[in-house]
């Protein structure tokens, strides 16, 4: 597909006006955990007495190791690795990400190495394999699968963290169900959690967790919790047995720690930046309120929406495209559909993977979504920029909010500048920086 500028589409945009924009800061609660800190704090939990007993010497015990961006997750990896040698046990990791990764062992291999996670930086083996064994069917009928590592260690560590769901809601999202049930049971299993569709995936993955706690050897959970500035501000071991029960209550602690864009409204939002080190889809429409599904809603209240740029932890995997108004012929030359399609085959949605406007530039993508705004004065459009949906404690305001910023309309929103007009280089790619510290 050619996309390039001078031609019509570059004619019917140059006189859409982007309006200035501002700096603001948004203020949560900021509850933390510094990285010195962490190993500390999982010694001390897994050094309770109920959890530490588990693991004797000469065991073998796989660590689970995700696809998600997780603040300091190599540390909390290695962290749980030093403890388990500690007790004189054999510790090795395994990457439990569903169909992530190509949904190929060599494919989550490479996404955990973004993150830091080697065998030489853990200091223990990495199994990456996606052979799975059958666990055993749920009430419902559904198969349970499980990586064949894992299910072979003397014990399993699952490490993951908790939070909401960008695509369903129910008494357990994303944590250490999910992991045990679509993680562990790699492509096989992550089938088979979203068959039904996200109608009533909150109703297979408990039902498949229990299925995997009784039938294969899961010690505990151990996940952890970021607070609304993507810092770890919570980490808690879990035995086997309470893991659901403790798992709906610490959902409800995520919930409560998780950011959102303060004017809750605006005509066009502006991501400088998507990517699975971001959220599964891209952008966690919990923020952006770009949701691909019908079962799952908050986050801001827009018309439009455009993303600018791939990160290069995502590998080509663009999922979250769907999701947005426009895109930028940047994004659109980096994706890679052997690593998209494989996601959207497993979790039966496709709406996250579908191709929208490609514009030659960042300026034209964000110009086409003010064009096409209904409604509204085009010349007074409310634009919000972030530069991802993790980090919005930074972000621009259109100078349509200005005055009602600085007459404190917001609580937890302040203007740190004047509106100002965006600068582009001649290649039209977005210059002014979003975050500036």
């Amino acid at each position: 597909m050619e996309v390039k500028t001078g031609g019509v589409v570059s004619k019917l945009l140059a006189d859409t006006k982007i309006p200035r924009m501002f700096r603001a800061v948004q203020s949560f609660p900021r509850e933390v955990i510094q990285p010195e800190d962490i190993e500390k704090v999982v010694f001390e939990q897994l050094s309770q007495e109920q959890f530490s007993s588990l693991i004797k010497p000469g065991m073998s015990i796989a660590i689970t190791a995700g696809s998600r961006g997780i603040r300091n997750v190599d540390i909390i990896t290695r962290s749980i690795v030093n403890f388990v040698k500690q007790q004189g046990a054999n510790p090795f990791i395994v990457p439990a990400m569903g169909s992530h990764g190509g949904a190929t062992a060599e494919g989550q291999l490479e996404v955990l190495e973004s993150f830091h996670i080697t065998e030489s930086t853990m200091g223990c083996p990495i199994k990456s394999s996606m052979e799975v064994v059958y666990l055993g069917e749920t009430e419902h009928g559904k198969k349970v699968y499980m990586d064949k590592n894992a299910y072979e260690s003397d014990g399993i560590i699952v490490s993951c963290r908790l939070k909401p769901h960008n695509a369903f809601r129910g008494p357990v999202e994303s944590g250490p169900c999910k992991m045990m049930t679509v993680g562990l049971g790699k492509q096989a299993g992550a089938e088979v959690v979203h068959s039904d569709g996200m109608g009533v995936i909150a109703r297979n993955i408990p039902a498949m967790a229990a299925v995997t706690i009784e039938k294969a050897p899961i010690l505990m959970a151990i996940p952890c919790i970021e607070n609304a500035y993507d810092e770890t501000c919570k980490i808690e071991a879990i035995l086997a047995k309470d893991i659901y029960e403790r798992e709906t209550e610490l959902l409800k602690y995520a919930f409560s720690n998780m950011p959102k864009l303060i004017v809750e409204e605006c005509d066009v939002l502006v991501v400088d930046k998507i990517g699975k080190n971001f959220s599964g889809t891209g952008v966690d429409p919990n923020i952006t309120g770009t949701f691909s599904t019908e079962f799952a809603t908050g986050g801001i209240k827009v018309q439009r929406t455009c993303f600018l740029n791939l990160s290069e932890e995502s590998h080509g995997n663009a999922l979250g495209v769907g999701l947005a108004s426009a895109i930028t012929k940047k994004i659109f030359d980096e994706m890679d559909v052997e690593k998209i399609y494989p996601n959207c085959i497993t979790s039966t949605v496709l709406a996250s993977a579908r191709i929208p406007c490609v514009l030659a530039t960042d300026k034209e993508a964000i110009q086409i979504c003010i064009r096409t705004c209904n409604g509204i004065d085009t010349d007074k459009a409310r634009v919000v920029r972030i530069a991802n949906s993790l980090h919005i404690d930074q972000i621009m305001l259109s100078e349509g909010y200005y005055e009602d910023v600085k007459n404190s309309k917001y609580p937890g929103l302040e203007a740190v500048s004047e509106p100002e007009t965006l600068v582009f280089d001649e290649e039209g790619n977005l210059v002014t920086e979003t975050r500036w510290n």
